[in-house]
């Protein structure tokens, strides 16, 4: 996740974009200098390239739908970009003719503006996902962009061209910007990066699980029907251009694209068998009256009208459930798993699926009569308003069975929509809630926390849980509440801490150590959750030192001794942050710790050895005898390796440490 210099080269084609020297012509690029002595006077040649020059900036400022999670960097090029044309405005009214030196300089400058459209057209138009998940390589591209164009810039002889002191100015006031762009790091980016890395690795089914996805898809603009369709187009693309390359990246990619279409309702296609039809068209799908097994309910076989979710995670039909309840059963039907309670929750995910498929396929549902769990309306009209009114009421009631009662009700109703989330802000729920944070009673604790979690989707509602005095509450719940509580309670950190403001009140509220805790001795669903806490949190440089402090280091370790946890790769790049930090190197650049790094990099999988190399490098910067420890573990031929054959951001962590290895004459 750290952003890493890279070769000359590289390329990022993100959904349509093309490599940057194989196009070089057709975007406008001239012919050799000798060619063009022969075909064009020196007059008609400035025009030339002054025109080119102006319809490059020109389609740049035509790009206005840039990806989210490199919006800022792509505004701030065109910035600069724009700032060009005083340049050639100038240029074009100096009568002066311009040599074949200045011409020339001219052309490079065009060339290197070619490369930066290229990159903005990939940022505007490629796929979202691929953008986030190759966040690293998309800073290494911009910084690319960056060298060429301030090489460029450098490179204009201001005497030759006729420039006026103010335009000289200008230009080398351009040049500064560039330079200082180079050198910004985004802290979102990292956070989105391991918004992802916990998307991809979550093998569970829960309420935080779908809190991350929805979180992403939310960051992403990827929540409506119109982005998914726009992101399926540019996934295709992607298909395309990488072929059979980078193939377990993107399977992640549609994967992850597919989570987003279930949350949405919107229909899952398969794309990689879209694009293996013959010819290299798309297959038209036929429709079929086969209705797909899982909209079919396992106690009737029936296609389901009114899906819900039972205690165990199986769909079934409302009204055939609930004809199971009533009749005293307390199992699922189909695992025979004792259902810890009797709540039915909506799948609307899947309702939606069903509704698109039959009016696709012109299949018309029966009619049902099924009742309605008043608790699952989220239509958001006045009598859900109304409901949630009188929940709100009842929490602050001081009854305990009633109150019990009404928590459970509004932690469920905070799992099924953002609307619902909304409105139960807006009722004022929030303040009751964390008024029972506190409460002796352990499910009350439970569902209040919980709900909560849910309720910090919401990015305005982790401003107002935090202002109504949430944090050192769920802290304390952290600390003594029951398991799932404190599991709960960590998740819910996590998710407020996405906000700065947050990440701090954590901190000083002793947040931290009961995280440590957890890591340390709880369930392995704990385990997680506290390591996905304490990342966001270790984004705040006090709070480096905070966990250092708590003892987080030696729980880290054993996260990568124990490989059946599954959680390297999280352990690893909390280990990242804390190398930032010199304490935290100090207490992690030990010989021993070099050689778990080293095997990492040498045995591990292709995520394992680049957080292992990313780590190396956040230490070997520092103190270059942390490389030569690991000289002396062998990984010199591992990275040469890596360097060759390993993943696109492999290659470019091993090739920066052979570079830092070679500066610091650790080897020939």
């Amino acid at each position: 996740m750290m952003v890493m210099e890279v070769r000359e080269g590289t390329t990022l084609d993100a959904g349509g974009g093309q490599p940057d020297e194989a196009a070089d012509h057709q975007d406008g690029m001239p012919p050799p200098m000798e060619e063009l002595d022969n075909q064009k006077s020196p007059v008609d040649e400035s025009a030339d390239v002054l025109e080119e020059i102006v319809r490059v900036i020109e389609s740049v400022a035509q790009f206005a739908n840039y990806r989210r999670t490199h919006r800022k960097e792509c505004y701030s090029l065109v910035r600069q970009l724009k700032l060009l044309l005083q340049l050639v405005e100038e240029i074009r009214n100096n009568e002066e003719p311009i040599s074949e030196v200045g011409i020339a300089a001219l052309w490079g400058l065009q060339k290197a503006l070619v490369v930066a459209m290229k990159l903005l057209r990939t940022c505007n138009e490629g796929s979202k996902i691929y953008l986030a998940l190759e966040g690293e390589a998309a800073k290494s591209k911009f910084n690319d962009v960056y060298t060429r164009l301030i090489q460029a810039i450098n490179g204009l002889p201001a005497d030759d061209l006729g420039l006026s002191d103010e335009v000289k100015e200008q230009v080398d006031l351009t040049a500064t910007q560039l330079k200082r762009a180079k050198r910004r790091t985004d802290t979102q980016d990292i956070e989105l990066a391991m918004d992802m890395m916990v998307a991809f690795s979550k093998e569970e089914d829960r309420n935080a699980d779908s809190a991350i996805i929805e979180r992403l898809a939310k960051k992403l603009d990827l929540h409506t029907a119109d982005d998914l369709k726009n992101e399926t187009l540019a996934v295709r693309r992607l298909v395309k251009d990488r072929g059979t390359k980078a193939a377990e990246s993107t399977q992640q990619i549609i994967d992850l694209l597919n989570k987003f279409k279930q949350i949405a309702g919107v229909e899952v296609t398969d794309i990689l068998g879209e694009l293996s039809a013959p010819d290299g068209k798309l297959l038209e799908k036929l429709p079929s009256l086969v209705i797909p097994h899982e909209f079919l309910c396992p106690i009737t076989l029936e296609i389901m009208t009114d899906p819900v979710i039972v205690a165990s995670g199986q769909t079934y039909e409302r009204e055939s459930i609930q004809k199971w309840l009533d009749s005293n059963n307390r199992t699922c039907p189909k695992t025979r798993q004792p259902l810890v309670h009797l709540s039915l929750a909506p799948n609307y995910a899947l309702k939606n699926l069903i509704t698109h498929w039959c009016e696709k396929n012109n299949f018309h549902l029966p009619k049902k009569s099924a009742e309605t769990d008043p608790a699952s309306d989220t239509s958001g009209g006045p009598e859900q308003k109304e409901k949630i009114e009188s929940l709100v009421r009842t929490l602050a009631s001081g009854h305990l069975e009633e109150q019990r009662h009404a928590v459970k009700k509004v932690r469920m109703l905070s799992r099924e929509s953002p609307e619902n989330r909304v409105m139960i802000a807006e009722c004022g729920g929030i303040r009751p809630l964390v008024h029972l944070l506190p409460y002796p009673d352990s499910k009350i604790q439970e569902h209040s926390v919980t709900a909560l979690l849910n309720l910090s989707i919401d990015e305005n509602n982790k401003k107002v849980i935090a202002r109504e005095g949430a944090i050192p509450l769920i802290i304390d719940v952290l600390k003594d509440g029951s398991t799932e509580a404190r599991e709960n309670s960590a998740a819910a950190l996590f998710s407020l801490s996405m906000l700065e403001e947050n990440r701090i009140a954590v901190g000083m509220s002793g947040g931290i150590p009961p995280l440590v805790d957890l890591l340390q001795d709880g369930t392995v669903r704990g385990k997680k959750d506290a390591a996905t806490a304490l990342f966001n949190l270790s984004l705040n440089q006090t709070n480096k030192a905070r966990a250092i402090e708590a003892g987080v280091v030696q729980p880290l370790l054993q996260l990568l001794a124990d490989r059946n946890l599954g959680m390297i790769d999280e352990a690893l790049s909390i280990f990242l942050l804390l190398a930032s930090h010199p304490s935290g190197r100090q207490e992690i650049g030990q010989l021993s710790f070099i050689e778990t790094l080293v095997e990492f990099i040498r045995d591990g999988t292709p995520k394992n050895k680049e957080c292992a190399m990313a780590v190396l490098l956040e230490l070997g910067a520092s103190n270059s005898s942390h490389l030569l420890a690991a000289l002396q573990f062998g990984v010199y031929e591992h990275l040469a390796e890596i360097s060759r054959s390993g993943t696109s951001r492999a290659q470019r962590k091993a090739t920066a440490i052979i570079q830092l290895m070679s500066k610091s004459e650790h080897i020939p």
